[in-house]
């Protein structure tokens, strides 16, 4: 026993020393200016950083397997995680299942899409799917990439473990009792069912399929703006994960080690870790095998359920299968609250592309209608609206305060037109929750002014020199994005459409004098077409209104087109009739 003990030491101290040159070399490569030291642990360092309690993190701080790469060295430590057929150097840890690796690519070139700000690298995926479950023991999933069986954490019962109670009845990981984490990405029932996506295009967002829990891994971690080429933003993301330094600290050792390099391997014959964070030595235990169940911890069985089978001695005997009682905890502040109510939001109404005024807010109380401080409250975004939190996504936690009262983070207001609603839910909770009901209206101007001052003149049959521009405001501020409509009017008291006079043409040439389907730019400023003039000559007014009521009416004078002048040019006087031929002319007769 005493050199089983040994043994583990010796490994535990090897693999730490991997975690630490791989951390120092991530923070030299990843922040210039950042010494090697800063924020550097130990991997047997477990302390969890302050601020993601479990139920707010992906995995519930989940146990993860520890192995660790080997050192990319002359002489590297043997990987404690290499499976058979792996080969125990950096070339057979390198080797990623086919469709897992498709899986991390698609999804960085999804997020470099979708949030190109949030830069981030397929490797930390492959990262976080290793240290979570060994990229889906090592590439077991069907042609669509879901895993051939389930992947599930143990029960986060709080023994242990988190205590988590089951959010989902069941759905995601079968245990109607408590909470699992589930899939290659290891992901609790309660955040897959705001941050699961549909990877692979099935129209499902199932945890189990790696393509859907890549692309919601990506997401999960591009969240609250952060930006992960920044090594504080992206400590702080893998840590919202799971947050444990520990955890941390073996992620950055895998990404940095795949960064240097990686290969395409057959699905199935990826190498398996052997280490869990909740692995327990015990007296005459032999070491983990690859891809085995780790060992159960003391005073809890194995297995995902309570089980049902032992006899009850006190029962003398009968068989009957008993249950036994679930852990006997103090109660906390969540499970004291009995409903939520309204903190006193008003009217949630928003123009598309700005920011909503008011912000939800919700309380806990109690059943008597005490409030209840430091609970969890979860409000997410539902309904048809591309509506986000500030931070850019449609779920944000909040902890009550010391009134109770937890404040979301301010809504920021999509394209999308019409309603929709933010519902708030106590995290581990099924309780009454409220729902606010919220308006997205169109982009809308208030003011029209012209740009520029000159006269907009031409002759008739001709063109205007001069195109119409104006500028659209919305209380005094650059209103862009906002729709319009150009009319040339009968009148300034009548709106009629003239059917003389200027013209814009279609793309066919032909005369129109009403544009629809015009916007402002960004700035606000709206160009129109150039106008043409037909032969009626006079003074007409081109009317342009916006969505929110601003009108701007601009006159355009033809003037008649030029005609003949009836006084002739001396340029072009007729010529002089030509003198009489003398020889011709008649001679005079003589007197006579």
């Amino acid at each position: 026993m005493a050199a089983h003990i040994g043994r583990r030491l010796c490994k535990g101290a090897a693999t730490t020393a991997v975690a630490a040159a791989a951390v120092a070399a991530l923070s030299a490569s990843q922040a210039p200016g950042v010494t090697a030291d800063e924020g550097r642990q130990s991997t047997g360092d477990a302390t969890s950083a302050p601020d993601t309690a479990a139920e707010d993190s992906a995995t519930g701080n989940s146990p993860y397997y520890t192995d660790l790469p080997p050192l990319n060295s002359p002489n590297p430590s043997p990987s404690a995680g290499s499976g058979s057929g792996a080969g125990d150097g950096s070339a057979g840890e390198a080797g990623i299942p086919a469709t897992v690796l498709d899986a991390y690519k698609q999804a960085e070139a999804t997020l470099r899409e979708k949030k190109p700000g949030c830069n981030l690298p397929w490797q930390l995926l492959a990262a976080i799917g290793k240290v979570e479950s060994g990229q889906a023991r090592g590439g077991r999933v069907t042609a669509d990439g879901t895993t051939v069986t389930p992947i599930l954490g143990p029960d986060l019962d709080g023994n242990g473990f988190a205590l988590i109670r089951d959010t989902d009845n069941g759905a995601y990981d079968g245990n109607r009792m408590y909470d699992q984490a589930v899939g290659p990405m290891q992901f609790i029932p309660s955040t897959w069912e705001w941050a699961g996506r549909d990877g692979n295009g099935d129209g499902r967002k199932d945890p189990n399929n790696i393509y859907d829990a890549a692309l919601a891994a990506g997401h999960y971690l591009c969240r609250f703006g952060w930006d992960l080429s920044d090594q504080g933003d992206l400590r702080k993301a893998i840590l919202s994960y799971n947050n444990s330094t520990d955890y941390l600290n073996t992620v950055l050792s895998w990404l940095e080690f795949y960064r240097r390099g990686t290969h395409e391997i057959p699905d199935g014959t990826g190498p398996l870790p052997v280490d869990r964070s909740d692995d327990t030595v015990l007296p005459g235990a032999s070491p983990s095998t690859p891809g085995a169940t780790p060992p159960a911890r003391p005073g809890k069985p194995s297995g995902s359920r309570p089980p049902t089978g032992p006899t009850n001695p006190g029962n003398g005997g009968s068989g009957t299968p008993t249950t036994p009682p679930a852990p006997s905890t103090p109660p906390t502040p969540t499970d004291t609250v009995h409903h939520l109510e309204n903190a006193g939001t008003g009217t949630l109404t928003a123009m598309a592309g700005h920011t909503f005024a008011e912000r939800v807010s919700a309380r806990a109380e109690t059943e008597a209608g005490k409030t209840v401080a430091k609970v969890r409250i979860r409000f997410t975004i539902v309904g048809d609206t591309d509506t986000v939190f500030t931070g850019g996504e449609s779920v944000a936690t909040v902890t009550t305060d010391a009134s109770g009262v937890a404040v979301a983070p301010a809504l920021v207001a999509g394209e999308r037109t019409g309603a929709f609603a933010v519902q708030a839910a106590v995290v581990g909770r099924s309780v009454k929750g409220v729902p606010y009901k919220a308006t997205v209206t169109e982009r809308a101007a208030d003011a029209l002014a012209r740009v520029g001052d000159k006269e907009l003149t031409c002759v008739a049959g001709g063109e205007f020199a001069e195109p119409v521009a104006v500028r659209a405001t919305y209380r005094g501020a650059a209103a862009g994005k906002v729709a319009a409509t150009a009319t040339l009017v009968t009148s300034a008291d009548d709106p009629a459409v003239n059917d003389k006079g200027p013209y814009f043409k279609d793309a066919d040439g032909k005369a129109v004098r009403t544009l629809t389907g015009l916007t402002t730019d960004a700035d606000g400023l709206l160009t129109l077409p150039k106008l043409y003039a037909d032969d009626t000559a006079g003074t007409f007014v081109l009317r342009i209104t916006t969505a929110g009521g601003a009108t701007l009416d601009v006159t355009l004078t033809v003037e008649p087109a030029a005609t003949p002048d009836p006084t002739p040019d001396p340029s072009t006087d007729p010529e002089p009739e030509p003198s009489a031929d003398p020889s011709t002319e008649p001679s005079e007769s003589p007197a006579g």
